[in-house]
This record gives structure tokens, sequence and C-alpha cells, in this order.
């Protein structure tokens, strides 16, 4: 049985590639702790929508069509790009680009050597293995703005900070990374994105980047295709041609109807409709 198809090859659409737009934008936001990457409301949680309405300009339209290029867990914060051009958005998540993103991880426990080179050489999880690309054990404690609510203190657990450079984004895979060689994460801070920093944007600030900044790191806007349709044909005036199936030929096995059969009233579905009257041996016949 053959698949049917939505259009007959004449008729079906073909590719066109249609102007750019030249509203392509790219824009650097510092998504706040506890907040979804999206747009659209889920339950009582916080949302991007929330954290543009709360933004000097985020009460107009001048943000509208912007989405995630990638992911950022909930109780992650840090560096997010925005974009309305799906070939960036995919230059950016997708991780065959290898773009690198950069996280400070604060971990419970303390960072040794061991460690570290597990997460250089590759730790194995429940998707499989994943290695850092780099990785290094930051002796002093970054300048970052306090997190609201804080991490939890605990007096007798010390605490300390990682760099570590990934070329994929898996879901939570810094934390199941860096509590795969013990070091539970406290806090997960994504401070850049290929050539982007965070730098001193303050949580829920954004800034846009200009077309030529962004084209230097993802290439230039691609146009995005259209669909054209060819013309349809002019409807005919001349009713539609009918065509008779042939009757099947008769076979040897065959036999032309009886009499009795030509002369039977219409079958009512009983095989005794069809029938033809039985003979008495008298030569009359038994009525039915």
């Amino acid at each position: 049985m053959h698949k049917k198809e939505p259009f007959p090859p004449a008729d079906r659409p073909k590719l066109k590639p249609g102007p750019v737009s030249e509203a392509v934008r790219l824009v650097l936001l510092h998504k706040p702790f506890q907040v979804l990457c999206q747009f659209s409301p889920h339950e009582d949680k916080q949302t991007l929508s929330d954290v543009f309405a709360s933004h000097k300009d985020g009460a107009n339209k001048q943000y509208s069509g912007l989405y995630p290029a990638g992911r950022l867990d909930f109780d992650s914060e840090g560096l997010l790009l925005l974009t309305n051009h799906g070939p960036w958005q995919a230059r950016v998540a997708h991780p065959r680009h290898k773009l690198h993103k950069t996280y400070w991880v604060q971990v419970e426990g303390q960072v040794d050597a061991e460690a570290l080179q597990r997460l250089r050489e590759g730790v194995m999880l429940n998707d499989g293995a994943a290695r850092a690309v780099s990785v290094r054990h930051l002796e002093t404690a970054p300048t970052v703005a306090p997190r609201i609510p804080p991490v939890r203190y605990r007096a007798l657990i010390p605490t300390d900070w990682l760099e570590i450079v990934l070329d994929e984004g898996r879901n939570r895979q810094v934390r199941r990374m860096t509590a795969a060689v013990g070091l539970p994460t406290l806090r997960l801070i994504r401070v850049g994105i290929g050539p982007w920093r965070l730098d001193n944007l303050a949580a829920g600030e954004l800034r846009e980047l200009s077309v030529a900044e962004a084209t230097t790191v993802l290439g230039p806007p691609r146009p995005t295709p259209t669909a054209s349709r060819p013309d349809r044909r002019e409807p005919s005036s001349e009713p539609p041609t009918r065509h008779r199936t042939p009757s099947r030929p008769p076979t040897r096995g065959d036999h032309p109807p009886t009499r009795a059969s030509r002369t039977a009233p219409a079958s009512s579905g009983h095989p005794s409709a069809t029938r033809p009257p039985r003979k008495r041996h008298d030569g009359g016949q038994t009525p039915r």
C-alpha cells in the first residue's frame, strides 16, 4: 500500500530563498536563579516573560519574537543568548558546532588533583561518557553577586570553586559530572558562550549585540526559505470522463443461470430464496 502524498508531484511546493529580515537580532541576558528558560507560563514558576516584564524596556514589544538559543536549568544562572533567527539559534545550541560554554561551579567539598584529572579524561553518566574540554581549580572564589535565596551554609563542610568548559549541553550535565567525582554542585553560573562573557551584566539585565558582532561568530544571516506552489490548471468545462470497469469474461467453470434462478424473486438473504423447487416422485412439484 502506497503512502498518499500531500501534494501531487507537479503541485509540490518548491523552496525559494526569501529575503533576510533586517530585524535579525542577538541578545545577551543574565538569567536569574530559579527562572524557567521559556516564555510560556508553567505552574507558579517564574519565566523569561517575568524577567522581560520587569526590565525597563520589557513592557513594550521591543523584544518580541526572541527565543532562547540553548537552555539553562531552572536552578542555574548566568549567560543566555536569545535570537529571532533560526540558523543562529541552531549554531549556538546544537552540539555539532562545538561552541564552548564556560561555567563557574561552587561545589561541596575540596577540589583535588584526582577530581580534576577525572573530569578532563571523562566520567561515565547514565547517558554516556562526558568529558570537559578544560577544567581548572579557582583557588580564589570569584567575585559574584550573592544569590537570592543564598546557598546553604555548613560550618563543618568546606566549599570550593571550579571553572569548567564544555562543548555540549546535556540535561544537567555539569551537576552530574561534579557529582560523579564526589563534588556536589551548590551553585552554577554560566559565564561565557563562545567569545561572549557575562562580565558585569547584573541578573535580569540584557545587552543587544550588533549584527556585525554576531556575524563574526555565528556567520551571516541566512535567507529564510519560503514555499511557493506552482499555478494550478484552469478547471475544464467538460464533464469528467467515467471509465467503466470491463466485465470478467466467463471461465470454464462458470455455468449459465437456470430457468428457475432467472424467474426467482429477489433474494431475501436466505439460501432457499434462490434454490429451485424440489420435484415429487409422481412428477409433480412439492411446494415449499
